[in-house]
């Protein structure tokens, strides 16, 4: 015993901050109320300072108290092996999105000329994708929220290729209509992968981590076009329906591997699953467990639309319903544009093009050629230099400011449009839009798991998609058809859309940099984001473990 005594005496006592946490009072400090006291051993506390939101060390896990939550569970078993093959199946989702997405562009005009379609049921065969994730996409949050997010993700991957390998034995319009329109059904819970993704990360990568994952979106909208250049002379549309569903498969195979969400394992009070989970993810990164009990979350009703409308989030989720979709809107509007814009030359063009051309009959079609291939191609490479300048801003300046700057470089760049400049110019300044206005879509994905609790995490980011959807449902009619009475007023629509957004991003009254993932609705952890984020004051929590 006094052997046991002595080493106890020579081990320094260290005192860490909580994820998400605000600092403690001077008054509790000073009160001792949190201080380990044994006899004969020193009682002040070593105060340790971390690097901006650095994980715990791992040798002082969980040190001081009995109890831990996942937050600090995550937190100390740090990022390692499991999360690295989780970014990798994570990966395989947006690539197979991305592909499905990319591929409208290359089916829409095929058709139109081999089976002779009119210009509205072209038209229709993009939009019905975009009603079936608009129409699935709170569904499968509800989904996730409800069963988990594993199981949401995984009815959803599997629907999505289904759907999707038998589009490509369509023999009519009719069905290939419908078939698609299932597929866009099953894409709409794609974006699920990226709350069960956001929920296993520590709070020091999960930024980073986030927006690397963007990465695979321009990958997979790279390879699709790719695919299309060697597939579509010689075998068909049916075999490029085939060939981009390869990635769904592989992550329809893998997925099975994914463990269910601890978060949400410990939300549904299922704790021995959750613990489970997290010695299997400290096993593969080579870290010790926290010291102490896993605490259970209070069982909250889980999935329910009016936790979005509580006066914590109110204001939160209807900025972020317009965030979402004025980026969708802005986004495939761009995408739209490109090829008018490279057809014609310059705005000036398409504008006396619109006045001396009569109007050409529906049924005239043009196949897609090898340099419009290569007109894709390049719009489509400049997501990666987005990827890289939201990565290098999100962490300096918030993600609030950075989805601001975004959509108002972007809006500058449409302004910039009105100007009669050469195709370089052109090229340049399409460039620079997408690759920003890539960049705030990846900054809203990284913001939105990070502000809602776990109980509607899901549900919260599942009616943001589909806000999204309803945007790029919009889109078509402004890009193609006012495009045709006029150029100007279409570039003014986006630009003054992408404006509002800026202003929108600006009154968030939460800021989510350098906080951890709030485990229930109840803690007061939410009403300290809300009261730093609009008041710069902070709402301290008691050490004892609670989470009530």
């Amino acid at each position: 015993m006094e052997e046991d005594l002595f080493q106890l005496r020579q081990l320094p006592v260290v005192k860490f901050r909580r994820t998400g946490e605000s600092a403690r009072s001077e008054d509790d400090t000073a009160s001792g109320e949190h201080e380990v006291q044994i006899e004969g051993v020193r009682v002040g506390l070593e105060a340790v300072e971390l690097d901006d939101g650095a994980a715990v060390p791992k040798e002082f896990a969980n040190p001081t108290d009995d109890t831990f939550m996942v937050e600090d569970a995550v937190e100390a078993i740090g990022f390692g092996k499991f999360q690295w093959k989780l970014s990798v199946l994570t990966g395989l989702a947006w690539m197979a999105d991305a592909m499905e997405m990319m591929i409208l562009s290359i089916l829409a005009p095929q058709l139109h000329c081999e089976w002779r379609l009119p210009s509205w049921q072209v038209a229709l065969l993009t939009s019905v994708v975009f009603v079936g994730m608009m129409s699935s996409s709170t569904l499968w949050g509800n989904i996730s929220d409800q069963y988990g997010r594993k199981t949401g993700l995984k009815i959803s991957v599997l629907w999505t290729l289904y759907y999707g390998i038998l589009s490509a034995f369509a023999p009519v319009y009719s069905w290939i209509l419908v078939l698609r329109g299932l597929v866009g059904f099953g894409i709409g819970g794609v974006p699920q992968s990226v709350t069960l993704y956001a929920e296993f990360l520590p709070m020091k990568a999960r930024a980073k981590c986030i927006l690397l994952i963007e990465v695979f979106w321009a990958i997979g909208t790279v390879f699709e076009v790719a695919l299309a250049v060697f597939v579509m002379p010689s075998l068909g549309w049916r075999w490029l329906l085939l060939l981009s569903a390869v990635p769904l498969l592989l992550f329809a195979v893998l997925c099975f591997w994914l463990p269910e969400s601890a978060r949400y394992d410990v939300l549904s009070g299922n704790q021995e699953k959750a613990i489970a989970t997290l010695k299997r993810i400290a096993t593969e990164n080579g870290a010790p467990m926290p010291l102490g009990k896993l605490i259970i979350s209070r069982q909250e009703d889980r999935g329910k639309m009016r936790d979005l409308f509580t006066p914590h989030f109110r204001w939160t989720t209807l900025l972020l319903w317009f965030i979402w979709f004025s980026n969708a809107f802005s986004y495939y509007g761009l995408v739209l544009l490109t090829t008018e814009l490279f057809q014609a030359g310059d705005v000036c063009s398409i504008s006396s093009r619109k006045k001396a051309v009569e109007a050409k009959c529906s049924l005239a079609c043009e196949y897609l050629s090898e340099e419009d291939y290569m007109d894709l191609l390049w719009t489509t490479l400049s997501e990666f230099p987005g990827v890289l300048v939201t990565l290098w801003i999100i962490d300096r300046l918030g993600r609030k400011k950075t989805m601001a700057l975004c959509f108002a470089i972007f809006s500058f760049c449409s302004l910039l449009l009105f100007i009669c400049v050469g195709r370089n110019v052109l090229t340049l300044l399409l460039f620079i839009a997408r690759a920003f206005i890539s960049g705030g879509f990846q900054a809203a994905y990284v913001y939105t798991p990070e502000v809602y609790p776990t109980a509607t995490r899901a549900l919260g980011l599942g009616t943001c998609s589909g806000m999204a959807r309803v945007g790029a449902l919009i889109t078509p009619f402004i890009a193609q058809v006012m495009l045709e009475s006029s150029v100007y007023l279409t570039l003014a629509v986006y630009s003054g859309c992408c404006l509002l957004a800026a202003l929108a991003s600006c009154f968030l009254p939460i800021e989510t940099k350098g906080r951890g993932l709030q485990e229930s609705s109840h803690r007061e952890w939410g009403q300290e984001m809300v009261g730093r984020g609009m008041h710069g004051a902070g709402v301290t929590r008691s050490n004892s473990g609670s989470q009530e």
